[in-house]
């Protein structure tokens, strides 16, 4: 779908020049270290290369003129000039359309939707190695090119390989969403305890991957309900996690870069130059039935990747890995 959308863009051989597609692989472990898959791309093939986000966000943003640093804190349909939006530095502006592609915690959402996410009961705490191959060079051949990925009851730890020897860790588990209470997360060492302790008796290459974190970063996962869509407001609407956000499984970004050039498309295909609703009613009907279907899927696929029976896990990635 991401693919599609910087296709539809003219951008999609810059970005095969930046992406990675030996960064398909994947490799699953048991908790003691055993390899029990290793999955790895055959040659040609670009169903799934990987990015660095900052590297995608700079090809996207290309020439545009961005306004950082001026934060929404409100929006506001229907005024006589148009869509007001509320500025966190007390200025405000109208628009024509406001497009609402503010992520999980969206300033936009509440013009057209009273839903808020809630918490799935997983925690991701996320760190980071750099310099992977010269600095750990038995994590880098743990980790191979691509992911590794280790699952056990109700827990997981995730590391995917990026671009300059970066490598990102994730340690998922089943939680209340209170459960660092006792914890300062800005203590690095008394978070990688507490992780260590969580984690014990797996193997000690797989908890180097905690052991040898810079930092680390506390990530509760939120989703919105699976099917969620609102009744149309002229003049706002909804792309990405500000509409359907869902379980982190490789599916958010590639489903906003198509929803942006599926409603670029079809206001760029309207008769006329003015009041655009019929055409983002079109892309937002459209947007609802797959986004349903994906949050659906990967709804299911977090309960069978953070699960009490492990196997679930393989199970799940043996259903949609190529034999």
């Amino acid at each position: 779908m991401g693919q599609l959308a910087l296709d539809k863009a003219g951008l999609l051989a810059d970005f095969e020049a930046l992406s990675r597609p030996e960064g398909q692989a994947m490799r699953i472990l048991d908790t003691d270290g055993t390899v029990l898959r290793d999955w790895r791309p055959r040659p040609g093939d670009r169903a799934n290369p990987e990015i660095d986000r900052g590297q995608l966000r700079d090809l996207l943003l290309g020439p545009l003129d961005v306004q950082w640093g001026r934060g929404v804190t409100e929006v506001v349909p229907g005024t006589p000039d148009g869509v007001l939006v509320r500025f966190a530095d007390g200025r405000q502006e109208t628009f024509d359309l406001v497009v609402g592609a503010d992520g999980a915690w969206s300033k936009v959402r509440p013009a057209v939707s009273p839903v808020t996410p809630h918490y799935t009961g997983v925690t991701l705490v996320e760190t980071s190695l750099d310099d992977v191959d010269t600095r750990h060079p038995d994590l880098a051949r743990l980790i191979g090119d691509g992911s590794v990925a280790v699952y056990g009851a109700n827990r997981a730890l995730v590391a995917q390989r990026n671009s300059g020897g970066h490598v990102k860790v994730g340690a998922q588990f089943r939680a209340p969403l209170d459960w660092h209470t006792h914890l300062d997360l800005a203590d690095v060492e008394a978070v990688r305890s507490s992780l260590l302790a969580l984690f014990d008796g797996w193997a000690a290459p797989v908890l180097d991957l905690l052991r040898h974190g810079t930092a680390f970063v506390h990530r509760p996962l939120y989703v919105l309900p699976v099917a969620h869509t609102w009744a149309h407001v002229p003049g706002v609407t909804l792309l990405g996690d500000a509409a359907h956000l869902m379980p982190p499984l490789g599916v958010g970004a590639n489903l906003a870069m198509l929803e942006g050039a599926e409603l670029a498309e079809s206001i760029a295909a309207a008769p006329g130059p003015g009041d655009p609703a019929k055409a983002v009613r079109a892309f937002e009907v459209q947007m609802w039935a797959r986004a349903g279907r994906w949050a659906d899927i990967t709804a299911a696929g977090l309960e069978r990747l953070v699960s009490p029976d492990p196997t679930q896990a393989l199970a799940l990635f043996d259903e949609v890995q190529p034999s």
